[in-house]
């Protein structure tokens, strides 16, 4: 089974994308944690070093080759994995960073992702960007604008492909967003499925 996870930073994607793994090992079922990044961290950090930011196309020529590979290699490792498979962020991450630029969306990453295996659910972690703000200063690891982060939710409720997404809130407790996770999960499999758990939450 393979579950694609969504959001703008500081939505809890990852955490969720985490313990969903660790739930499913837990209980002794195979799962497997892929992220799609494109090095936006390092490079939000390094554009704070030096006090200066990439211009648009060339973060997003970056960004888009970085996240291209991962995701194709990604693939390729789950075809070859038999059990449970989440991929943190995907190739949407990259269209909905362009949106927000104010680039247009091009030809190949849609061609791609008709020509990728589409996931058996694609959840949406959708949040207040306030509150994603203040979750991306506290953990302190990178630096993102509250105006870049709500240009970046607005984009991605633009995308047209937004529509085939399962939108789970991420505004609420840490065990609200799981149970939401754990239904959309749920409701994606027409009968019980040996590589999928119950997460719970600490």
């Amino acid at each position: 089974m393979l579950i694609v996870l969504t959001g703008i930073d500081g939505s809890g994607k990852t955490t969720a994308a985490r313990a969903l793994v660790d739930s499913a090992r837990t209980n002794g079922r195979k799962a497997l944690l892929l992220s799609n990044h494109a090095a936006r961290r390092r490079m939000s950090l390094l554009s704070e070093r030096f006090g200066g930011r990439l211009p648009p196309r060339v973060a997003d020529f970056i960004e888009t080759g970085v996240r291209l590979f991962n995701v194709l290699v990604n693939h390729a490792r789950a075809q070859r994995f038999d059990g449970l498979v989440v991929m943190d962020r995907h190739l949407h991450c990259q269209l909905a960073l362009r949106h927000a630029s104010g680039l247009q969306r091009g030809w190949l990453i849609p061609w791609l992702l008709e020509k990728l295996p589409s996931p058996d659910v694609h959840v949406h972690f959708d949040v207040d960007p306030r509150l994603a703000h203040q979750r991306v200063t506290a953990r302190g690891t990178d630096n993102e604008s509250l105006a870049d982060l709500e240009a970046f939710r607005s984009a991605y409720r633009s995308l047209p492909e937004f529509d085939d997404f399962v939108v789970v809130d991420a505004n609420g407790a840490p065990g609200d967003v799981v149970a939401q996770l754990n239904r959309a999960i749920a409701a994606s499999e027409p009968t019980h499925h040996p590589t999928t758990g119950q997460i719970t939450s600490s």
